[in-house]
């Protein structure tokens, strides 16, 4: 096998552990496959702020036994420097239904793996004694106050795949410099202790507990905050379809459902129970749209339903799309989404405080890349918003900064259909989006309103805001770097960015890979920048913002395009027509797709 110096024998003697990925191993060597022995053995795989993801395999670029041991002792002795109290307070860890039979790797054995490490250490663990959604484990953090929280899971990535996300004392996924602190620490620990392969030990230990039935009854308790009609629920006559796309949501969505005294949705027989398999769908994300959503027409149509709700597979977000008077379905983008839930968890809150001052004291939060709509609304209403970086990692933290200082936060999206409806969960859960859903759609059915028809009003009063977002798929580092160098020194002038694309004059640049804001009066950016990673916001004088940016787990160069029109401006069509030509004039003038040999994305 090939050695560098990421790969010590004892790395490999460590594998033994698993005969499964033994057998594995031993097939390549035996093909003579070194390109994949390479390709699993080569390069540790980095910890992030997302934690990890990868294929389940063998070798150190893979999610195995042996790297999940690894990087539980990093992230324990790491918790131990942080935590005086750590052996006191405790750690949750959760897991959902993946596995890959190939090499014995599955969600639930490798969070009874990392129980195991911290157990060995005296530190308590709330380990789930069955899958749960990624949610449940930041809302368990906060519940129970405890250090740190895992979660287990690959989310909608494909099925060869999983990960290892992480959640701090404060409820929210990690931000750095944890993420350096814990990658190191990991460096540091990477002969597995004693007792770390020593699960049976583990799972009999006073220092494990169970969560799940307190934390089931306490969070269903605690999204009912939230459920503002409850008449109007149980006499409701929509019929809604709901899919978990062979993951974890189906019992959950059930259970949001009853709390809310809902009546429970049709769910996709096919695709209702776990399967680490996904064998309906080509890819287990409901961001696909149609074609994840196939079954789910089909029984729509079959029971008359009129809204289908689909989870990812770990159930944190949730897609929808609504039956039209035409009889075709329309899915809902996320800025779509963030448009109605937003507006609906105003609306709600509005009725409950009529104090006009009481408004001051409210925010709402967006990550950058995602539409503007809630700043508009917000401007018209009087509440606050912020923008964040991309990712709910810095919603959920900004979240409990402003919580911490009394303030309430009421919602906050992302245009990957990510929503976060209630502060007992900071971070976005499509369990308590779909029940919240449900309760607006059945709410706007007694006024002869459906969600479309809600959308477009919420357009005309706070001004339309339309958007198109995609992607180039790039696996040349240098040309990445060499592409978004030019836009930094446009026209061969050093530091200068364009001032024009095609037709269109730009008005502002915002550099968040050099930290450069031409709005800002210092020419500095406000939000925290990040020379590791691409990314500039050019904002264009007829009321458009573009973002071009790299993707940190994909080979791709995402652009998110949005055109923010005054209210009262409603010719839907001459929008359209304007947005498209000026994704057109970007794609064209700072992408240019063919000289760079860009792959567009495959619609």
């Amino acid at each position: 096998t090939p050695q560098t110096p990421h790969c010590t024998s004892a790395d490999l003697q460590k594998q033994l552990e698993n005969p499964k990925t033994v057998s594995l191993v031993q097939r390549m060597v035996k093909e003579g496959a070194v390109e994949e022995l390479q390709k699993c053995f080569s390069s540790r795989m980095e910890f992030g702020t997302a934690g990890l993801r990868a294929a389940m395999g063998p070798g150190i670029s893979c999610m195995n036994d042996l790297t999940i041991i690894q990087t539980t002792q990093g992230f324990c002795r790491y918790l131990e420097e942080c935590f005086g109290n750590l052996k006191e307070r405790g750690v949750v860890i959760g897991y959902d239904a993946r596995a890959h039979p190939d090499s014995g790797g599955s969600s639930k054995h490798f969070a009874s793996l990392a129980a195991a490490v911290f157990i060995s250490h005296g530190i308590p663990v709330h380990l789930f004694s069955d899958i749960t959604p990624t949610p449940f484990v930041p809302f368990t953090v906060s519940h129970l106050g405890l250090c740190a929280g895992v979660m287990v899971t690959a989310s909608h990535n494909p099925k060869q795949d999983n990960g290892y996300k992480v959640y701090w004392d404060n409820g929210a996924q990690i931000v750095s410099p944890h993420d350096k602190g814990i990658s190191k620490a990991i460096e540091k620990n990477l002969e597995p202790w004693p007792e770390s392969w020593n699960t049976e030990e583990a799972l009999k230990s006073p220092l494990l507990k169970d969560p799940y039935q307190d934390i089931h009854t306490q969070y269903f308790t605690a999204i009912q905050k939230h459920c503002h009609h409850r008449e109007i629920n149980k006499s409701s006559e929509v019929k809604i379809v709901h899919t978990s796309v062979h993951g974890v949501g189906h019992t959950f969505v059930q259970t949001a459902f009853k709390a809310f005294d809902l009546h429970p949705p049709y769910a996709v027989e096919e695709q209702k129970d776990p399967d680490p398999e996904f064998p309906t769908v080509k890819y287990p994300n409901p961001e696909e749209g149609e074609g994840v959503l196939t079954l789910s027409f089909a029984l729509a149509e079959r029971e008359g339903a009129s809204v289908v709700l689909a989870n990812d597979p770990d159930a944190d977000r949730l897609a929808i799309a609504e039956k039209q008077k035409s009889g075709q379905w329309r899915v809902f983008s996320g800025n779509e989404l963030g448009a109605l839930l937003g507006w609906w968890m105003f609306h709600c809150w509005k009725q409950e405080n009529p104090d006009a001052a009481a408004v001051k004291n409210l925010y709402m939060l967006s990550s950058t890349v995602s539409s503007k709509i809630l700043r508009a609304i917000a401007l018209k209403e009087g509440f606050h918003f912020e923008e964040t970086l991309t990712g709910f990692k810095w919603m959920g933290n900004r979240a409990r900064d402003l919580m911490n200082q009394g303030k309430t936060v009421l919602f906050a999206f992302e245009e990957a259909i990510g929503y976060m409806c209630s502060p007992s969960v900071l971070d976005k859960d499509g369990v308590s989006a779909a029940a919240i859903a449900a309760e607006m759609t059945s709410y706007l059915a007694t006024k002869k309103t459906s969600l479309s028809q809600q959308l477009t009003a919420i357009y005309e009063e706070y001004g339309y805001h339309i958007t198109k977002n995609s992607y180039f798929i790039c696996h040349d580092q240098d040309v990445i770097r060499k592409l978004f160098d030019r836009l930094r020194n446009y026209g061969d002038q050093k530091g200068s960015y364009p001032t024009k694309c095609g037709d269109f004059s730009v008005s502002a640049v915002r550099d968040l890979t050099t930290g450069y804001d031409s709005n800002q009066p210092d020419n500095k950016a406000v939000l925290p920048t990040s020379a590791s990673s691409q990314m500039i916001t050019f904002s264009f004088s007829n009321g458009g913002v573009a973002t071009m940016r790299t993707s940190g787990t994909e080979p791709k160069i995402k652009y998110y395009t949005e055109l923010c029109a005054a209210p009262g401006n409603s010719d839907v069509a001459q929008l359209n027509k304007e947005l498209d030509a000026l994704v057109d004039a970007i794609i064209e003038t700072f992408f240019e797709p063919q000289k760079n040999k860009l792959q567009p994305k495959l619609e």
